[in-house]
């Protein structure tokens, strides 16, 4: 592979040493530069604010409008989004290398200029108003949103995305604008870049395009806890069948044994066939088509979480066999089977896991992000690699706390007398 291994370095921009991930790869002519601002939705004041400013930043700039603007992107080929995430307000550009000086003015241009007009605002507005609208026959959507409710009480993580349509028609221009202003700052930035390109020169163009942006202050990265209080919330909507979102809390002791949580989460319900609650839920028993649950943990949240459809009269057995399977698992712990597929499937599809240049990279941040070495998954699989069902088990047993499970539901709406 015609590549180096991506490291870090800085770029000084306005007298601020920006962090810098780089990797460069010669295998296509194309470039990929991520600006990762931390921030986004928790630092919004108002729920869905982080959302919608977001989508404003997708609108062009007020020069140009969002037609014209994104005309001159696609006659160049050249990709620039903007997303927002639980801590992140994020740009993406991508671009051919023969477009990479156009690619850079364009950007400059969107963080100069955004399309910061009142028409702009009433349209994302609206879009937003209608999404939360169909989002309301959304059941899987409905279920998450209740279990976040119920999970993270009181902190951004119980905070949908959109927010509701309250926030939403609270929201100013000025609202926008001040979170804006806040977020899209030096201090705050984190940059990642990739392909072929020379790290002096990309480091040039970014402190000439970046140059817009204020210093600002600093945002600290946040650490939500999953509630230990087991709790349940069953909601009636038009549906033929029940839709089960589960979670509970998980307790990371020492972030050195994380890698434990990738197996033990395998084996218990992320890998589908051959899971725990694949087996228990559909193979054995017919309650669902797919049964899934996953621990997460080293992000913004340590939890565990899951999910499954039934027929509604099997919603009551399908939850009784999902605290089942979970009680016996902590209890019993895992087999040495389960241990040797689990190594096979995480060591030999690790490769798969790296084949693209936006997956190294996008690998490496996270690491760093969660203040790790950039090549700490790397790490994590030789520990799998020796880890034995004794240790396993010792950490399976050691997390009951996964067994203060909270339910959220929705299932059928009553129907009138008359129609019974």
């Amino acid at each position: 592979m015609n590549a180096q291994e991506a490291r870090v370095s800085a770029v000084e921009i306005n007298g601020v040493s920006v962090p810098l991930i780089f990797e460069q790869s010669k295998n296509l002519p194309v470039g990929d530069v991520q600006l990762v601002f931390i921030g986004g939705r928790a630092d919004a004041q108002k729920a869905g604010l982080g959302a919608l400013s977001a989508k404003m930043l997708n609108e062009g700039t007020k020069t140009l409008g969002s037609v014209d603007f994104a005309r001159k992107l696609e006659q160049k080929a050249i990709g620039l989004y903007a997303s927002v995430g639980l801590q992140t307000l994020s740009f993406e550009l991508s671009y051919l290398k023969e477009f990479e000086d156009e690619s850079f003015s364009l950007l400059q241009e969107l963080l100069y200029d955004p399309n910061l007009t009142l028409t702009a605002f009433e349209k994302v507005k609206s879009l937003i108003l209608s999404r939360l609208v169909s989002q309301e026959d959304d059941f899987d959507n409905v279920a998450q949103r209740n279990l976040n409710t119920m999970l993270f009480k009181d902190t951004p993580m119980a905070v949908p995305l959109l927010g509701d349509k309250q926030s939403i028609e609270s929201i100013t221009l000025e609202d926008v604008e001040v979170f804006l202003k806040r977020n899209l700052v030096l201090k705050r930035l984190i940059i990642i870049a990739g392909g072929d390109m020379q790290e002096e020169q990309l480091k040039t163009k970014l402190a000439s395009a970046l140059g817009v942006l204020p210093v600002g202050e600093s945002k600290e990265k946040l650490h939500f806890k999953a509630s230990h209080n087991a709790d349940s919330i069953n909601v009636q909507k038009p549906t033929q069948q029940a839709f089960i979102y589960f979670g509970s809390p998980f307790d990371v002791k020492d972030s050195h044994q994380n890698y434990m949580a990738r197996v033990m989460s395998f084996i218990l319900g992320g890998s589908g066939f051959g899971s725990r609650m694949m087996e228990e839920v559909r193979v054995k028993r017919g309650l669902a088509y797919s049964a899934y649950m996953k621990i997460s943990v080293g992000g913004a949240v340590d939890y565990a979480s899951g999910y499954l459809q039934t027929k509604l009269e099997n919603k009551d057995k399908a939850i009784e066999v999902v605290k089942e399977v979970v009680n016996d698992f902590i209890a019993q712990g895992a087999s040495e089977q389960e241990l040797a597929a689990a190594k096979a499937f995480l060591l030999g599809s690790e490769p798969l896991r790296e084949e693209s240049l936006s997956q190294r990279l996008g690998a490496k941040f996270v690491n760093y992000f969660r203040d790790l070495p950039l090549d700490n998954h790397k790490k994590e699989l030789e520990l799998i690699k020796t880890l034995t069902l004794e240790e396993l088990n010792a950490y399976i047993k050691s997390h009951k706390e996964i067994l203060q499970m909270s339910f959220s539901v929705v299932e059928q709406s009553a129907l009138p007398e008359s129609s019974q």
